[in-house]
């Protein structure tokens, strides 16, 4: 064998060490790329374990705050579970298909929907990306007007009446 060949073994084999520290699964992955065919410490066992599952949310009232809740975190967006509980009991009871169509937006053609009573134009502004853009998705009608109120509040936390 050349040195020029004992060098990439070298370097190969130095490679694949620090992939493995990287952890299995990317050395695995590595290996085809580095001239190996197989590996044997990566089990099926191990790769269970390895991955997490998503946090799943009851399909009511409180799940949906609490997703709405983690989702507002992650983009910044102000609130508490209760601020927020109580201005949707005080908009729609609770009801995520509530419509107001008696108020002035609804005689002007843009009735407030869903849980926090938001209209179409206010809820395409405010809409919070990894939401449904339906206004009356619990999770995103909650997201899009937490972002509104926080823009306009600073918070659904400071939001005591008709916003």
């Amino acid at each position: 064998m050349s040195a020029n060949g004992l060098n990439r073994h070298a370097r190969t084999s130095r490679l694949a060490r620090k992939l493995a520290v990287a952890g299995t699964g990317a050395a695995v992955l590595a290996l085809p790329l580095i001239g190996a065919t197989s590996a044997s410490a990566a089990t099926p066992a191990a790769a269970t374990t390895a991955t997490t599952t998503a946090k799943t949310y009851p399909d009511n009232l409180d799940g949906w705050i609490r997703e709405s809740l983690d989702i507002m975190a992650q983009h910044g967006i102000p609130g508490s579970y209760e601020g927020i509980h109580r201005n949707i009991m005080r908009e729609s009871s609770g009801n995520p298909l509530a419509i107001n169509n008696w108020d002035i937006n609804a005689v002007n053609g843009t009735p407030s929907k869903g849980l926090l009573q938001v209209i179409d134009p206010t809820f395409q502004a405010y809409h919070v990306p990894g939401t449904s853009w339906d206004p009356y998705d619990p999770v995103a009608n909650i997201t899009a007007a937490c972002n509104y109120a926080a823009d306009r509040y600073g918070s659904m936390d400071n939001v005591f009446g008709a916003y």
